[in-house]
């Protein structure tokens, strides 16, 4: 395999002894198996005879797609040079190799994020086989600094895999948020709270509003166990979408009342879910009044329109009108039950202003 690293948006040069060398890699690809009827091989055994050779398949294929993504960034940009701003050479070169845009442009930002990282020195080729694919997707698409912490423990020959990558995020997002007591971080430092607890709460809390945030802060203090910490993650994570409902109601957001207070009693008061489900009734009630008027003014338009192009050689179609203003006059009658003795009336009253 190749190992010299070239800048972005730079040709490759690769000589053709390392072609040579790393299709010769790639043929002598020959793993002893497990038997899988060998009743001899301890199941341990067998596991770890396994993942060994998985493991190498997958970082020969993370490398195998970020050369790929090099060889079509630089074939990307020599067409840009020639004059193609659309991008048609690109294209039908893909098309001639039966590779998808969407693929072909994955490949480029895989290598991108390899070049970058080894740019800055925090990741070598070397290093690059401590990486299970998909965990360095994962890590290319992480903050600078959980790729710093993540980088680290690669270049101490740890295997990386997707649950390292989350493992070192949670604990980033636990460590370095503000909306966390220091209390808690201590928990996290010391191992009595897992982070994996924490970066979820810490998710939900950043979507509320400051006096939520503070309400949780003081009863994270008050009892920081990990049930409180599920407890109050699953509060943050509904009072998101209960304030996500009632800014949806137009009657709320006309009125001077403050809705995050009104929710955050709700809450106090044990009364949350009703208040929730008030404010999703009333969300429904608003679309469908709109709806309702819109439709009604429809019937009107199509009413009126049909009375003007008819006439007395119509008499049923003029009973059909005339049963129908019911539903286009001011007033709408509509039965509740077949036989007409329950009967909802709605009046309009149109706002001329």
């Amino acid at each position: 395999m190749v190992s010299s690293i070239e800048r972005p948006l730079q040709p490759i040069a690769i000589p053709q002894p390392d072609i040579a060398a790393a299709l010769e890699i790639a043929n002598d690809i020959n793993f002893d198996l497990p038997d899988p009827e060998d009743e001899s091989v301890e199941d341990l055994d067998f596991q770890r005879q396994v993942d060994d050779a998985w493991a190498v398949c997958d970082r020969f294929d993370l490398q195998t797609e970020i050369w790929r993504g090099r060889i079509l960034r630089v074939v990307r940009d020599r067409e840009k040079r020639g004059g193609d701003s659309r991008g048609q050479g690109f294209l039908n070169w893909l098309k001639e190799r039966e590779l998808s845009k969407s693929q072909a442009y994955a490949w480029i930002e895989l290598a991108n994020s390899a070049d970058a990282l080894m740019e800055q020195g925090d990741l070598s080729a070397k290093t690059l086989n401590n990486f299970t694919k998909r965990a360095f997707v994962e890590t290319a698409k992480s903050s600078p600094e959980v790729q710093q912490l993540i980088t680290e423990a690669a270049t101490r020959g740890d295997k990386i895999t997707r649950r390292e990558v989350k493992q070192l995020s949670e604990e980033w997002t636990a460590m370095s948020s503000d909306l966390l007591p220091e209390e808690l971080k201590a928990k996290a430092a010391d191992g009595s709270m897992p982070p994996r607890y924490l970066a979820p709460l810490v998710k939900e809390m950043e979507r509320l509003p400051e006096l939520h945030q503070q309400a949780m802060q003081k009863e994270i203090i008050d009892n920081p166990d990990v049930d409180n910490v599920k407890e109050l993650t699953a509060s943050a994570r509904n009072l998101t979408r209960y304030l996500d409902a009632g800014a949806q109601v137009q009657t709320i957001n006309q009125s001077t009342v403050d809705l995050s207070i009104a929710l955050e009693e709700a809450l106090r008061v044990g009364c949350l879910p009703v208040a929730s489900d008030l404010l999703k009734q009333a969300a429904n009630l608003e679309q469908n009044l709109t709806k309702f008027y819109m439709t009604w003014k429809r019937i009107g338009t199509l009413a009126d329109r049909l009375y003007v192009d008819t006439g007395a050689s119509t008499p049923h179609l003029r009973s059909l009108l005339n049963c129908l203003e019911r539903l286009s006059g001011e007033i709408i009658e509509i039965p509740l039950d077949e036989v007409g003795e329950n009967t909802i009336r709605v009046r309009i009253l149109p706002n001329d202003n």
